[in-house]
């Protein structure tokens, strides 16, 4: 099933995804740099804005945080970085920020659970969008963000950064579209990382610092305790989605770029939390998925335990096919071919001696650092010429859509069918009942025909 299969749901703001973007930006001089705001100023918001800062002459006015101190240090970070030298303005909540109107692009790096919501509203507000993976925490969120996106003609790139990793397009061009693997038969994907916390600490009261009801938004409100904030979050699923979401969206995205795939027509998984019971985490530390691509499977694995099969590829994909095998992942890749031919490698590409400032930026991925400005490179060339990014959020929703799948698929303990022209489940109203969670009173879930 290709892309444009998935899009076939039935709303007429869906129907509009077949037209193309208007030029937006383009159709009009700008003297000025574009202008920009950030929601959410915790790790990758910021690793990501200061990317974007290092490729264009951008004006950060104005960013957001439920966390004071999170807030005031990230102003003072980005006013040191930013051309201008001048401090954004600050808000602690979204819906203040964007009453203003006056940004250009908006990046949202909020945990997963709120990330729906400010972007639409970013959208609603006359920004495009940087918005951080996966696009939501229901397949509906992703269904609303796609119609909203399509509705008001913005241009919406999705952290699905595999796509503009300098080495990975190289594997790309080299090795799948030279046809080195012949006929691919089979792909795995997996994550062996040690990343699912061990602690069980006490709940406690709230910093000061910190707004917990509004931290916690539409999700469900449970007692705060130190691993919810700042990063931990990932431990719960009532936050987001688990390894998969977090983890496994990255190479079934790249996968499906490298392959040209769309929507899985069948998802199945299974697992759960079988070693590390006295955890607080509530995510499965083991668990298998299968999607199924019009009889490609493409299978995941994670386990937060034990050792790597191949540890020099402890996160990444192995693609079959029948003239050869390629292994890629952030810091390699390797082409291994079937009895005659040359084996062929690549290690991930730094840009220190251009942007000097990587080597010594507090918590960044630096092997990450050229993806994410090749993204926000490719970002700011379709806001002016009125194409859609690599990572559209057409795609960013396909692969989300498929990742949350397979939580549902483990939670049921049955395989799930996606019926694309209806934009659901294929006969099972359990699964389809599933497919928004609840929010949390007084926010307001999103669908589609609300936008």
């Amino acid at each position: 099933m290709h892309r444009r299969d998935f899009l076939k749901q039935g709303g007429s703001a869906l129907a509009l995804a077949a037209l193309p973007l208007p030029v937006t930006l383009a159709a009009r001089a700008q003297p000025k740099p574009l202008r920009v705001g950030l929601i959410g100023t915790g790790w990758y918001g910021k690793a990501d804005l200061l990317r974007l800062i290092q490729v264009a002459p951008v004006d950060v006015v104005s960013i957001c945080d439920v966390d004071s101190q999170m807030l005031s240090s990230a102003a003072e970070l980005i006013a040191s970085r930013q051309v201008s030298k001048k401090a954004p303005r600050t808000y602690r909540d979204y819906r203040e920020m964007l009453k203003e109107r006056d940004l250009d692009i908006a990046l949202i790096g909020t945990p997963d659970h709120w990330h729906a919501l400010p972007a639409i509203a970013a959208m609603q507000a006359g920004a495009h969008l940087y918005l951080q993976k996966p696009v939501g925490v229901d397949i509906v969120e992703g269904q609303a963000l796609l119609a909203a996106a399509r509705k008001y003609t913005r241009v919406v790139q999705v952290g699905t950064q595999r796509r503009s990793t300098p080495h990975l397009i190289n594997a790309r061009n080299r090795v799948i579209k030279e046809g080195l693997l012949g006929k691919v038969g089979y792909v795995e994907i997996y994550c062996y990382y040690h990343m699912r916390t061990r602690e069980n600490p006490p709940d406690t009261t709230p910093p000061a610092t910190l707004d917990y009801e509004m931290w916690t938004g539409p999700a469900p409100m449970r007692p705060y305790n130190k691993l919810v904030h700042p990063r931990s979050w990932r431990a719960f699923m009532e936050y987001g989605n688990g390894i998969v979401g977090d983890m496994c969206i990255h190479m079934l995205d790249m996968v499906r770029w490298m392959l040209d795939l769309g929507m899985p027509t069948r998802v199945s998984s299974s697992g759960g939390i079988l070693v590390q019971k006295d955890s607080k985490a509530n995510i499965s530390d083991t668990q298998t998925a299968t999607f199924d691509f019009d009889h490609l499977p493409v299978v995941w694995t994670h386990r937060t335990y034990g050792d790597a099969p191949d540890p020099k590829y402890p996160w990444g994909a192995t693609i079959y096919g029948d003239k050869g095998t390629l292994k890629a992942s952030v810091m390699s890749w390797d082409f291994i071919p079937r009895g005659e031919g040359t084996p062929l490698h690549e290690d991930v590409t730094y840009e220190f001696e251009q942007y000097p400032e990587d080597r010594t930026e507090k918590d960044l991925e630096r092997h990450v650092a050229p993806a994410i400005r090749g993204h926000m490179k490719d970002l700011l060339a379709c806001i002016e010429n009125g194409q859609r990014p690599v990572a559209d959020i057409e795609e960013g929703h396909i692969s989300t859509s498929a990742c949350i799948l397979a939580n549902q698929s483990m939670a049921l303990g049955r395989s799930l069918t996606w019926d694309a022209a209806a934009g659901k489940v294929a006969n099972d109203d359990e699964a389809n009942r599933h497919l928004a969670r609840p929010y949390r009173a007084p926010w307001i879930h999103p669908e589609a025909r609300t936008v």
